[in-house]
């Protein structure tokens, strides 16, 4: 078995997104097999390109790996891809087929098992950017996500064989101790095994900022900003946290307040 790198040459259409295929190429002939590998890895909407061949090597692979779509030869010594396709779509998660062959015949037992496109030999280019388009379409919608503000973390803290669950949302602010960060709820506080920075870039879209390097917040338990004679603190709710000078623009941009005292009820 081998694999192509993931090469970038071709540009997505515009507006449509790469979805980032892992492929298989299984052919016996290693001149067709490089050259289909070669020219999958030039199309940006390809992530990972495998090769197999043989029909049992590809077998053997698919029972290792997650496969999107499979490109196929169909005359081959052993196995051939019409049973390649037949075992495959046994899989709970059945990889697409698109068959690459260099006759015809078998167009219509190829389309009897639902293969996605048939490809003649010798292969342009174009025409295999057309068969990846196919398959694009014909995937399932992924599901919509929700937004890390929408999604609520749970952090899992151990603490003397007792695991306690701490949610992002009752997180009023966090505070760095070396490798490690100390989350505060409005009743306690717990240590965990995560850098602050690591905190910052995962909770930023959910309402987060750093106000001091030593200091995550959370925005909506702010209920006040202050400033006097040139420094800058934050009230969550009686609990007052300095702001250093080189946070402070950016929390105000944050807030969508430019002026220097913020007030507002506490949640």
């Amino acid at each position: 078995m081998q694999t192509h790198d993931d090469v970038s040459g071709r540009g997505r259409p515009a507006g449509q997104p790469a979805p980032r295929l892992v492929a298989l190429v299984v052919d016996d002939e290693p001149p067709a097999r490089d050259e289909l590998g070669y020219l999958l890895g030039r199309d940006e909407r390809i992530g990972e390109v495998h090769l197999a061949g043989s029909g049992a090597e590809a077998l053997q692979l698919l029972g290792e790996r997650a496969v999107d779509v499979v490109f196929c030869d169909i005359s081959m010594p052993g196995l051939d891809g019409l049973e390649v396709a037949r075992a495959a779509a046994e899989q709970d998660t059945a990889p697409s087929f698109v068959f690459v062959t260099a006759h015809d015949a078998h167009a219509v037992d190829a389309f009897e098992l639902q293969a996605t496109d048939y490809v003649l030999k010798p292969v342009r280019e174009e025409r295999l950017a057309e068969a990846v388009r196919r398959v694009v379409d014909s995937r399932p919608a992924a599901p919509a996500t929700r937004s890390p503000a929408e999604e609520d973390e749970v952090i899992p803290v151990e603490l003397a064989g007792v695991t306690t669950f701490v949610r992002r949302s009752a997180v009023i602010y966090a505070q760095a101790q070396g490798d490690y960060t100390r989350l505060h709820t409005r009743d306690s506080n717990h240590l965990v095994r995560i850098p602050l920075s690591t905190l910052e870039e995962r909770w930023s879209a959910a309402g987060f900022a750093r106000i001091h390097r030593s200091t995550l917040v959370s925005l909506r338990h702010i209920t006040q900003v202050r400033n006097d004679r040139g420094h800058t603190t934050v009230m969550l709710g009686p609990l007052e946290l300095q702001v250093s000078r080189r946070h402070t623009r950016a929390l105000r941009d944050r807030l969508g307040r430019p002026g220097e005292t913020r007030r507002r009820e506490a949640p």
